[in-house]
């Protein structure tokens, strides 16, 4: 163990290829979960107005087994290897020849790249464990907000829990901090979240936002919250103005926050204590 952590190149591949790995598990979540859920609200609807409940087979994140969503062949292991089985296959089903999404590989190499930088910033550390999961955490409901408007409780609410946990020994703030983080997160936004529905009798964001900064602040503590959420607008208004700007932008599409609040938060995992120095250094 002492020499492979003394051997960078080795270590870097291997964390990398960890990351593949988990990307390619990372593409199941994201499309399977929201799935998940859909098929739980049916059931919990169904039984609440005493209707049969709809009989469906066993659907997970293990079963059924990975398809082409074209042909539904069952996929071998040779085309599940992440990112090797996309490029040998060309982007394309090895039995029907149909394209095969981009986002698996990229997804995949996001991972691999999100796996290297944390240990560019933490080194091999307990440190480096935490980031790990808080990045792969936050890559997965980045993807999930963008197709559905959705950031689950199965993910949020445990990465709250985790980061009060492991601040226990404050591997990252102290647990006092940590706690008023997570509490001052969720209750900036619910606060913004009610006023603007009085100002303009809209709503602005989802619940899935409160819960999201609340475990971000649980992370970093309640230091981190101003300095995220000047990120995630900063993040948020670039996005959209871009996107107004193709055109691709318009007044019936709505522009989800999770994925802003995300890239705050990571970019506060990797670099918050200088930006917290050039903060105060700026504000006083």
């Amino acid at each position: 163990m002492a020499q492979l952590l003394d051997n960078t190149v080795l270590l870097y591949s291997l964390v990398m290829l960890v990351g593949l790995l988990v990307g390619s598990f990372l593409n199941v979540v994201i499309h399977r979960l929201p799935l998940m859920l859909k098929l739980e609200w049916e059931r919990e609807c169904a039984e609440f107005q005493g209707s049969p409940l709809p009989e469906t087979a066993p659907f997970n994140l293990c079963r059924p087994r990975s398809r082409c969503p074209h042909c539904h062949h069952q996929l071998g292991v040779l085309d599940n290897i992440p990112l090797l089985s996309w490029l040998w296959l060309r982007g394309r089903c090895r039995y029907c020849q149909a394209p095969i999404a981009r986002r698996y590989p990229l997804v995949e190499l996001a991972s691999a790249a999100l796996a290297g930088l944390a240990l560019w910033r933490f080194g091999a550390s307990p440190q480096l464990l935490a980031a790990l999961v808080f990045s792969w955490v936050l890559l997965c409901m980045t993807l999930i907000d963008v197709d559905h408007l959705l950031l689950p409780d199965n993910l949020t609410l445990p990465l709250l829990w985790l980061g009060l946990l492991l601040n226990i020994n404050a591997l990252f703030v102290p647990l006092a901090s940590a706690v008023l983080g997570a509490a001052f997160g969720y209750g900036i936004l619910w606060s913004l979240y009610w006023l603007f529905k009085l100002v303009t009798g809209k709503e602005g964001m989802g619940y899935g936002d409160f819960k999201l900064l609340a475990a971000i602040g649980a992370w970093f503590g309640w230091q981190s919250l101003l300095p995220v959420l000047l990120l995630a607008s900063a993040a948020g208004a670039a996005l959209g103005l871009g996107l107004m700007a193709l055109r691709r932008l318009g007044e019936d599409r709505v522009l989800p926050f999770g994925p802003a609040l995300a890239l705050g938060g990571w970019i506060y995992l990797l670099w918050g204590q200088p930006l917290m120095r050039i903060y105060w250094g700026v504000a006083l």
